[in-house]
């Protein structure tokens, strides 16, 4: 119980009973995310200290019931009967009151303190349902408080009943009848297992569950010393009963009687049944129309992120530049400068730089979801699943997959039908996680910016995810896990304007997931694949590079000295109009270099490259020069073709040298191992590098390229890694399109195959996915290159 003012709260609801919404009003940012011990199931707690009291809320998995059909529902009820909190508080929906008192039922039971939080009472006023909470809290031995989550309305009058002890302890749950055939039984077991005095459990719960023969109570029992003769008494009792009753549906008929009871003696007015939400449905979910505006709806989704994420991203490209510059002048020690500009800049920069459309992607997710959207799209998607032979529940943790296959595989418990979960699981990987979504941006910006069609090839991206997932669902319901369908059921929320709080929650803790990795397994992977470019440092160069830059230096030293000569100096300097005039040149083209530099997604186009051509040889700005003094500009320019001239050639080398350190180190000969084997796709040792490195995780394969390009480019870093890509010529769009397919089918990154495993309990399907994948990724990634060669992409 209560202990040095400190309250501990069971949240529990159905699903979509506005429960999270009420749990994030009070907790706040003061929530702890993790797992229950020996589970998968989310454990979700939250602090909050009101009127001197700590206050501790565990949100139970949302759940119908508490049989033992599904992982949730033993959770949920576990929590209660284990760790017996001080007070359950049930939120309820008030627009749908019938169908959430039958947990209401079952939560009586669990002889815990009951606090009901009657959520959207503003739904339901206006489908003109009232309720006496008075009689409401008689019905169900319970204290009644009234509330509109997504407003905020009631959260301190709820806080004011909890931290009210002594209410909480005057409270005195109702008793579920179960008749004058069963009453007895219930009686004469609950009389013997508390004379054991060894069982803990709430004791009329216990002997009902053992009446009620529930799989997992009995174990319990069974494996506590000295309760033999209570599993032997729960049994002949159930053996006599079964001679007047259906046990198999009798004690969940009479904890529907309760509920229905409860129901009929607490609502004053039904109301309609015509919502508001209801004639929304009848567009949204219509049976022409729902699947192309759920398309439509997708579509707009990812054209915006690509389209308006581009902005900041661009920003933040811009600002890891001039970090990474910073620090390259700064750093003295070359090997430390290399490490931390081109490893750790340049790897997890370019990953960050991609926060902003995670943000976005996350943000529409979340507005989907609670709208109430996106049952009504697992509604949708079930007619066409439930043709192939699927269950239309399995479409929730695919879509949950768009932000993380993670929290997508671990929602697979929630179907009853194990061989429904088994193949949901397998399925969930090929869906389009947030962690590919920066590999799709970074080549659709080289490769397809400047078209125009960014956003449709991201759609295509994950139609396609959603396709082969579908796919492989369907062959693996028909071949390995054959067996009866379960019939779809589902209860659609009614539609709800997403609180701000509750969006920029969800936004907050998955995107803090995405930056956590980019500071932890990102953060590694870059300075791995910094150390296979940066070594070995012997290598054997085809020249003496530093003498061929010598040589140039001092030819253009040599040919300046002879021009200034023939003018009369000995140092430019010596003339202050010509060496203004000298400096002012190269000043205005290195503006325009850079100005170039930052029209980075425009590079693909043919249009601009023909326009580049028709340019003339110097800046625009040099023709105002001219004007200003003819004479001094026309002794200039010499000068600065000489400058010119010399820079090409040093860079020239430069590009040289580095290239041929990087085609001798650790990184390339391991490139070259897997190159052979990827070849087919269009892939090159880079490629093959980022594939091994983000086996990871699928961001990986931006900073590998950032790492390898960074290496390879020119010591300025103005260039980033788009314009890297777009102007290699081993990179072509037929070869993004390949790679990007490749990233979307290929193995689970570490953290899915890990929850695989503990999901399904075996290292057989873990690896049977990550095989899977590797072999789909290829074949698909083959067909697509070939077909884009077909289509003149190649070039």
């Amino acid at each position: 119980m209560e202990q040095a003012g400190k309250i501990k709260i069971a949240l529990a609801g159905n699903p979509n009973c506005g429960k999270t919404t009420i749990f994030n009003n009070i907790t706040g940012a003061k929530q702890h995310v993790g797992n229950y011990p020996g589970v998968t199931v989310e454990k979700k707690e939250g602090h909050c200290k009101f009127d001197g009291k700590d206050l501790l809320f565990v949100d139970l998995p949302g759940t119908y019931s508490l049989t033992a059909r599904s992982l949730d529902e033993v959770v949920a009820r576990n929590v209660i009967i284990n760790e017996k909190p001080d007070i359950i508080v049930n939120v309820l929906d008030a627009s749908n009151l019938e169908r959430n008192l039958y947990l209401a039922a079952q939560l009586v039971e669990l002889d815990r303190p009951m606090i009901v939080a009657l959520n959207m009472m503003d739904i339901a006023e206006r489908m003109g349902v009232k309720i006496d909470l008075k009689k409401l809290g008689e019905q169900l031995g319970a204290v009644v408080v009234p509330l509109v989550g997504s407003k905020n309305i009631g959260t301190k009058e709820l806080l004011d009943v909890i931290v009210n002890t002594k209410m909480a302890e005057s409270i005195i749950n109702a008793k579920v009848d179960y008749g004058a055939e069963v009453e007895p039984s219930i009686r004469t077991l609950t009389d013997a297992i508390e004379k054991t005095g060894i069982i803990k459990y709430p004791l009329r719960w216990l002997a009902v569950k053992l009446l009620e023969n529930d799989e997992d109570v009995v174990a319990k029992v069974k494996a506590m010393e000295g309760t033999q003769k209570i599993v032997t008494l729960a049994s002949s009792l159930r053996d006599g009963l079964k001679n007047q009753i259906d046990l198999d549906f009798y004690f969940a008929q009479c904890r529907h009687q309760f509920a229905v009871k409860a129901f009929n003696n607490s609502v004053v007015a039904v109301g309609t049944s015509d919502t508001l939400s209801d004639k929304i449905d009848r567009v949204l979910t219509n049976r022409i129309l729902g699947i192309p505006i759920f398309l439509a709806l997708m579509w707009i989704m990812f054209t915006a992120v690509i389209d308006l994420g581009a902005y900041p991203q661009g920003w933040l490209d811009t600002l890891f530049g001039i970090v990474g510059d910073y620090l390259g002048n700064v750093i003295v020690d070359e090997q430390l400068k290399s490490l931390v500009v081109d490893g750790v800049i340049g790897g997890v920069g370019s990953v960050l730089s991609f926060v902003p459309l995670i943000i976005l992607l996350y943000l529409f997710i979340s507005l989907l979801e609670d709208s109430g959207y996106m049952a009504r799209a697992a509604f949708l998607i079930d007619r066409a699943m439930r043709s192939l032979g699927l269950h239309g529940k399995s479409f929730i943790p695919m879509i949950l997959g768009f932000g993380c296959n993670v929290p997508g595989i671990m929602a697979a418990r929630t179907l009853d039908n194990e061989k429904d979960r088994m193949v949901t699981i397998l399925a969930c990987p090929f869906m389009s996680c947030g962690a590919r979504l920066p590999v799709y941006t970074l080549l659709i910006a080289a490769f397809f910016g400047a078209s125009g069609y960014g956003g449709t090839v991201l759609f295509g991206m994950y139609i396609l995810g959603i396709i082969v997932a579908v796919g492989v669902a369907v062959v693996m319901r028909h071949s390995v896990f054959k067996g009866e369908q379960e019939p779809f059921v589902m209860e659609l929320p009614p539609y709800h304007i997403p609180t701000i709080k509750g969006v920029l929650m969800h936004m907050w803790e998955r995107t803090i997931l995405y930056i956590k990795k980019a500071g932890t397994i990102i953060l590694g992977a870059s300075i791995i694949v910094w150390f296979l470019t940066a070594y070995p440092m012997d290598v054997e160069y085809s020249q003496d590079f530093n003498a061929a830059r010598d040589q140039v230096s001092e030819q253009a030293d040599a040919q300046t000295a002879a021009i200034l000569q023939s003018y009369g100096f000995s140092n430019i300097e010596d003339n202050a109009e010509l060496n203004d005039m000298f400096q002012s040149m190269v000043a205005a083209a290195d503006e325009e270099k850079d100005a170039e530099d930052s029209e980075d997604q425009d590079v693909q186009s043919v249009q601009q490259a023909e326009e580049m051509e028709a340019k003339p040889e110097y800046p625009d700005a040099f023709s105002d020069l001219q004007e200003k003094n003819p004479t001094i500009y026309a002794q200039a320019l010499p000068l600065f073709d000489i400058k010119t001239r010399a820079d090409d050639e040093t860079g020239a080398l430069d590009d040289k040298e580095k290239a041929e350190k990087l085609s001798q180190s650790y990184a390339a000969r391991l490139g070259r191992f897997v190159e052979p084997a990827i070849a087919p796709l269009g892939f090159d040792w880079k490629i093959g590098v980022g594939l091994v490195a983000c086996t990871a995780a699928k961001e990986v394969m931006v900073s590998t390229l950032a790492t390898i390009y960074s290496v390879e480019a020119d010591d300025a870093h103005e260039a980033n890694l788009v314009t890297f890509l777009a102007e290699d010529p081993s990179f072509n769009p037929a070869i993004a399109l390949s790679l990007m397919v490749f990233c979307l089918l290929y193995m689970p990154c570490v953290a899915s195959l890990a929850v695989i495993k503990r999901e399904t309990n075996s290292w057989k399907w873990m690896f049977f996915s990550a095989g899977l994948g590797v072999v789909l990724a290829y074949v698909f990634a083959f067909v697509v290159y070939q077909l884009a060669l077909m289509a003149g992409l190649g070039a």
